[in-house]
């Protein structure tokens, strides 16, 4: 199937929206005496937040070239790997400073950024539990799809609010611009998807 020009341009954007930060972030004078885990880490968060992006994109069907159907199953697949990217970041973390991390799992961390990562991070978890677990759980499809949506929502949230108050290797304006994309992508995600009508149902009975 050939793409418009509009398409081309679109996904082009969408193209520098996600690598980019990584390439300017392999620039950053952050990077100088770090070790090797610490900057695998680092770069697998970065590379987690890149994928926040793909993520409603998919979700919504609004990628040229791939259908609804076929965006939903990718939207799996990438979800698989955001997990993974989210286990490096923090495992490579572990391996770097173990007591780091466990004040950070225990919201005993004098950094703020680190409460709203773990928040994340549990959600992220939650959600992909529960997307593998959908068939077996039987929950009406309405149900399901606000828990997921809801769980998405935190982890959105939490992973921009956790990347805008880390000064690392990320690039000022590249980190803000895509923060901005991530939260612009997933509420108009959400107002097309309309996966909080459900409640309105629920109370519409009572």
């Amino acid at each position: 199937m050939s793409l418009s020009i509009r398409a081309v341009l679109g996904l082009s954007a969408l193209a520098v929206a996600v690598v980019g930060p990584v390439v300017i972030a392999a620039t950053s004078e952050y990077l100088a005496y770090r070790s090797g885990i610490y900057i695998a880490a680092g770069f697998a968060g970065i590379a987690a937040m890149a994928l926040l992006l793909l993520q409603p994109l998919l979700a919504a069907g609004y990628l040229p070239g791939i259908g609804m159907r076929d965006g939903r199953r990718v939207h799996q697949w990438v979800g698989m790997t955001l997990v993974a990217a989210v286990v490096a970041h923090v495992g490579g973390l572990w391996l770097t400073s173990p007591p780091d991390v466990v004040d950070a799992l225990l919201f005993d961390s004098p950094t703020p950024f680190s409460n709203w990562g773990v928040v994340a991070m549990w959600a992220l978890f939650a959600a992909a539990t529960l997307a593998a677990l959908r068939r077996k759980l039987r929950i009406r499809p309405p149900i399901w799809r606000f828990a997921h949506t809801a769980l998405a929502t935190m982890v959105v949230v939490g992973s921009v609010v956790h990347a805008l108050l880390i000064e690392g290797t990320m690039g000022t304006i590249s980190k803000v611009f895509l923060c901005i994309l991530v939260l612009a992508a997933t509420g108009k995600a959400l107002s097309d998807l309309r996966s909080w009508a459900v409640l309105k149902r629920l109370g519409s009975r009572h």
